[in-house]
């Protein structure tokens, strides 16, 4: 008999609803797995009565005859940047521990709503700044996978979205919630083999998400594929009226309209993508992906992109700009942290909190977006900046006249060991250099596992559409899907 926890998301709805299982077994199950997989340290709180409520809800709801939600008897995990009522949330940071909102984020709430039950609060790099989980106030979250040619290194899961893959990855939640500025989802799921979205800029409320680059920031789902990750979205996706950025659209079936056949779609090959030093193994999948993309009918073009090599500066020109203004907010006056010096007066309470309560990475983007907003380099950076976000913006508009989806690289590597890259900030940074672009520009993307490295190690390829076209998206990603049959997964040592 197949493993609860070897099921994902549409198979427990389906096994719920159907009556092969009750939603209680669900919860239990992963709840075991939860708690036997203490040694990633992906959880920063976990909630298992929150998800054997839900699950004898569920029951409740399915005996009585009536009908069920989207993701009825799902437990899943919750990234720790979505404020839940009465649960801590943190965002990994020593600054807010201990915080425990009065209120529900509406993404969260969405989930409950349909059915879902949550395991826990998810790891994750602090105020979401990092791409491979070494930011966290609560330590590093390790990757379930190991390299199969000898070495017991532990590799990073990605970030900031790492809790989220590595759970996901290792069979301890079906799915996850994720959010992604630069690539916080797509990046994760690519170093981990699992699927993972970012849908358009404004799809899901940012309302109750603790903020880092505000007109940056989108929440999605990461499962174990397309089909999962659809399902998911659905359930999170929708107007939100607290939201000045939400997208005031009806919320399409995408998993009902689910389709890999690509005939009469154009699927463009950006060539400037192709960056100098590129691992040949990476190059070697994105033809694949290209020879996959063709085998579904699809037409595929060369494209160009002329302003994707500014992307990653203007990035982290933008990003920490918005960042030194969203979190100038924790200050010890209202909430979380408070560090009061003897005798001291309020600034020098201001200077204690902080310097105690923000983590080295956090406190350089601070300082980075404070010196880039400031008289005398405003113009010189942030303005730069932006008009550079317009032209990648607008490349991309350019695009869709002769393609109707982007296929590329997720990211340049396969995950590496912990602390490999920590000691330089540039080198980590380039993690995002193939999903940023997508980002700035306000693009649903995805990533699809495609592959393993010589090492035994997942790779992913990174699928970006028009704006509010996610059924491209997610018609393409399970095109890629379909004909790679990735089904590789990591073998548990923990």
């Amino acid at each position: 008999m197949t493993e609860l926890t070897d099921l994902g998301v549409k198979a427990i709805r389906d096994g719920v609803t159907g009556g092969t299982f009750t939603a209680r077994e669900v919860a239990e199950a992963f709840n075991a797995a939860v708690a036997a997989a203490s040694q990633l340290n992906a959880f920063i709180v976990t909630t298992p009565e929150h998800a054997l409520a839900a699950a004898d809800k569920t029951d409740a709801v399915r005996a009585a005859g009536l009908p069920l939600g989207k993701l009825a008897g799902v437990p899943i995990g919750m990234k720790d940047l979505f404020a839940t009522r009465g649960v801590q949330t943190t965002a990994a940071s020593h600054i807010l521990e201990g915080f425990k909102p009065q209120y529900e984020s509406t993404v969260s709430q969405n989930l409950w709503n349909a059915g879902a039950g949550m395991l826990g609060k998810l790891n994750m790099d602090q105020f979401a700044m990092g791409s491979s989980n070494e930011t966290s106030h609560f330590g590093n979250v390790i990757s379930p996978w190991r390299r199969s040619d000898g070495g017991n290194a532990a590799l990073t899961p990605g970030g900031s979205s790492g809790g989220s893959a590595a759970v996901v990855s290792g069979r301890i939640t079906p799915a996850a919630t994720g959010t992604d500025t630069g690539g916080s989802i797509r990046q994760p799921a690519a170093l981990t083999g699992i699927a993972g979205i970012k849908p358009t800029y404004g799809r899901c409320s940012r309302w109750g998400v603790v903020a880092f680059a505000s007109s940056l920031d989108q929440a999605g789902s990461m499962a174990r594929d397309v089909t999962d990750c659809a399902i998911m979205l659905e359930a999170m996706a929708g107007f939100d009226p607290k939201d000045a950025t939400s997208l005031d659209l009806p919320v399409p079936e995408w998993s009902a309209n689910l389709s890999n056949d690509m005939r009469g779609k154009r699927v463009g090959i950006p060539r400037e993508y192709r960056v100098e030093g590129m691992d040949p193994v990476i190059d070697a999948l994105w033809q694949q992906g290209v020879a996959w993309a063709r085998d579904a009918g699809a037409e595929v073009v060369e494209i160009s992109l002329p302003h994707t090599s500014y992307a990653l500066a203007a990035y982290y020109i933008i990003a920490p700009a918005e960042a030194s203004s969203n979190l100038a907010r924790y200050d010890g006056v209202r909430y979380g942290l408070r560090e009061l010096p003897d005798h001291a007066g309020l600034q020098d309470m201001y200077a204690a909190t902080r310097a105690a309560g923000f983590g080295d990475e956090v406190k350089r983007r601070i300082l980075i977006g404070t010196y880039v907003l400031s008289a005398g380099f405003y113009d010189a950076y942030y303005t730069q900046a932006q008009k550079v976000r317009t032209l990648i913006a607008r490349d991309f508009e350019r695009a869709w006249e002769t393609c109707d989806v982007i296929l590329t690289p997720t990211a340049p590597n396969a995950a590496f060991a912990l602390g490999e890259k920590l000691a330089d900030p540039l080198a980590m940074y380039l993690n995002d250099v193939f999903t940023v672009p997508a980002s700035l520009a306000g693009l649903p993307a995805m990533s699809v596992p495609a592959g393993l490295d010589g090492s035994g190690l997942p790779l992913g390829l990174q699928v970006i559409g028009k704006p509010f076209d996610e059924q491209g998206v997610l018609n393409a990603g399970l095109a890629i899907e379909s004909r790679a049959g990735f089904s590789a997964k990591p073998e548990k040592w923990w």
